[in-house]
């Protein structure tokens, strides 16, 4: 088990996709992160079935880095319920989660 994480985030337009994104590696709170889409959505909002055209962000950090992260993303998101969801990165390449190690704050 690392302590890496990725994060999935939906935006609802590719601009507010990219505001967030460059936010986050400005921040060094995000090493990377991919702008998928557009990708179609099927959810369920209050009450009634949504089928949305959105923007997804697959967005490479740490968990200590979570808590800000996901601060920072619902602060700029449109959104009400923003999605942010994290998912553990249990093994990954040597080089490139060392890359991620010097992409993020020192902090993180």
């Amino acid at each position: 088990m690392t302590d890496k994480v990725v994060v999935y985030v939906t935006c609802g337009s590719s601009r507010e996709a990219r505001k967030i994104a460059r936010a986050l590696v400005e921040k060094r709170l995000a090493a990377c992160v991919n702008l998928v889409g557009p990708i179609q959505s099927l959810f369920r909002w209050e009450g009634k079935l949504c089928d949305a055209r959105e923007y997804l962000l697959i967005i490479k950090s740490s968990r200590r880095a979570f808590g800000d992260l996901r601060r920072l993303v619902e602060k700029l998101h449109s959104y009400e319920a923003a999605e942010v969801i994290c998912l553990p990165i249990l093994e990954g390449s040597a080089k490139y989660l060392a890359w991620m190690d010097r992409s993020l704050a020192r902090t993180c």
